[in-house]
């Protein structure tokens, strides 16, 4: 069950950084094959907002659900 708990921390601080430099710092280099496509035209400055703003939430929501899984069980 340790090992779960660490897993969930490891990923939830994954999703969150990721989400952060995508969101906040617009290190749009991290969606896979973004560049590409927005230079194309088929991928706009505000899809990448929103992988950003995704991947944050979900992040702070393992995260979260993480911690109390330490806290409690």
């Amino acid at each position: 069950m340790l090992a779960l708990k660490i897993i969930a921390v490891i990923t939830g601080l994954a999703f969150t950084l990721s989400g952060y430099f995508i969101f906040f710092r617009k290190k749009y280099n991290l969606i896979n094959g973004f560049e590409e496509d927005f230079r194309a035209g088929r991928k706009t400055e505000e899809y990448a907002k929103r992988v950003g703003f995704t991947e944050l939430v979900i992040g702070i929501v393992i995260l979260a659900a993480a911690i109390i899984l330490l806290i409690f069980a």
